[in-house]
């Protein structure tokens, strides 16, 4: 039995593989503890026998909520900005008191979203076993592939290079914060050479939910490990919410919980489903208000629905491209119309067109007709739900969460910190010593 650290961004999406991987490893004895940012302890669900939470920091529920609005707000580079310094805070207070914690409860490892310096950093201050686990688009460095927040395709050509390292310099500019951070408790914690988030990830292991077969082509690597989508069973994944009419087409739309608030874009794609003979179903996340979602003229509108059920009954799917729709809707066959608004979105729709999966409408582009004549297309050519069932097909049979536990416990068996080693590294307080 390990006691095990988990430590991921209070983001709804993350914690959700995250607690899908903690109930795998309790069922396999060990003890997990999420180490998280106060307020992030309501959003966290399987708490209980061997799963543990632990808040640092001293901001309320209500923080966090206002944090992720704000990092739902779009990918404009001011909200980037905004964006990186939030998340900056949220990383100096798991650094600054993480170091302590984990002393006290004696942890034997630790696994990471790649998305939180902090973990890396806390687990090579404290030389413990350390996995990184990408909850959204990996981020470690290949120069032939564009940064997750980028819609660029893939082009190893010169001219693709060039235009990478082009990205990679301008992001250097809007992440000046969240560098800064962990230069600064690098510095703390002894750690040189440290200054940036890759620099941040596990050398020994690198877990993704994305698959080979969904990304663009990447050099080879023995420490990186793609599993496909890390999920718990769930028996509430069974049923469709409606009764479909199988003379119209049916089409499924949800941007997940962060941009569930788009009313004006869920109107314009129900008049689109309209305007082309098709049915609509409006999954909005409790973004809306009752009286709002009243205005959207759809067959089924409401908060949530079981979504792999719905995906499995629906023709198309329109989503902001987040991780976990896209992965259910592909396992599904569901061919998708992707409307990217922030984060690593313009990366997986980048994909969605790259793979011919789907269609890709930018936020400039969002008309009635517009979307109207791209479901039309995705509808009305069957390559699409063909490349979907095939890559599909790859996602059903990828291991998931209990080829990612796997992995896990034989990284751990063969990088065990050595006796002390928590002793060595710090003080009897959990500082760093001089």
């Amino acid at each position: 039995m390990t006691e095990i650290a988990v430590v991921c961004p209070p983001y709804y999406s993350h914690l959700r593989l995250f607690e899908a991987l903690a109930e795998e490893l309790r069922g396999r004895g060990h003890v997990v503890h999420f180490i998280v940012n106060a307020g992030a302890a309501a959003m966290i669900s399987v708490a209980g026998d061997g799963i543990v939470v632990h808040e640092v920091g001293r901001r309320s529920h209500h923080d966090l909520d206002r944090l992720t609005a704000r990092a739902a707000g779009g990918g404009t580079p001011l909200a980037v900005l905004g964006t990186v310094r939030d998340a900056a805070r949220l990383t100096e207070e798991l650094c600054r008191e993480a170091p302590v914690l984990c002393r006290r409860l004696a942890i034997g490892a630790m696994i990471g979203d790649q998305m939180e310096p902090a973990a890396g950093l806390v687990a090579s201050h404290l030389g413990l076993p350390f996995v990184s686990l990408a909850s959204a688009l990996p981020v470690h460095d290949d120069p032939t592939v564009p940064l997750p927040f980028l819609g660029w395709p893939h082009d190893p050509s010169e001219a693709g290079l060039k235009r990478n390292r082009g990205g990679v310099m301008v992001a250097g500019l809007l992440l000046a914060r969240q560098k800064k951070t962990i230069a600064r408790w690098a510095g703390t914690f002894d750690l040189p050479g440290i200054a940036t988030l890759a620099d941040c990830l596990s050398t020994t292991c690198q877990i993704s939910q994305l698959t080979e077969s969904f990304d663009f082509p990447r050099t080879p690597s023995p420490i990186r490990h793609a599993v496909g989508p890390i999920r718990a069973a769930r028996s509430d994944e069974t049923a469709s919410p409606i009764r479909r009419d199988p003379a119209r087409p049916l089409v499924f739309a949800s941007f997940g919980t962060l941009q569930g608030h788009r009313l004006r874009l869920f109107r314009k794609i129900a008049e689109a489903c309209e305007r082309i003979g098709a049915d609509c179903v409006v999954a909005h996340c409790g973004g809306l208000t009752d009286a709002e979602a009243a205005t959207i003229d759809a067959r089924l509108v409401t908060d949530f629905v079981p979504q792999r059920a719905m995906l499995a009954e629906a023709d198309v799917c329109v989503t902001h491209a987040g991780m976990n729709t896209v992965l259910d809707a592909l396992a599904a066959g569901t061919p998708m119309l992707a409307i990217p608004m922030a984060f690593d979105q313009p990366g997986i729709a980048a994909r969605i067109v790259h793979h011919g999966v789907g269609e890709r409408l930018t936020r400039g582009h969002l008309s009635t007709r517009s979307i109207a004549a791209r479901l039309e297309r995705l509808l009305g050519m069957s390559s699409f739900t063909d490349n979907a069932r095939r890559i599909g097909r790859g996602i059903e049979g990828s291991g998931g969460v209990k080829l990612a536990a796997d992995i896990i416990e034989r990284t751990l068996a063969v990088n065990v910190a050595a006796p002390g080693a928590v002793e060595r590294a710090t003080g009897r307080d959990g500082h760093a010593r001089a």
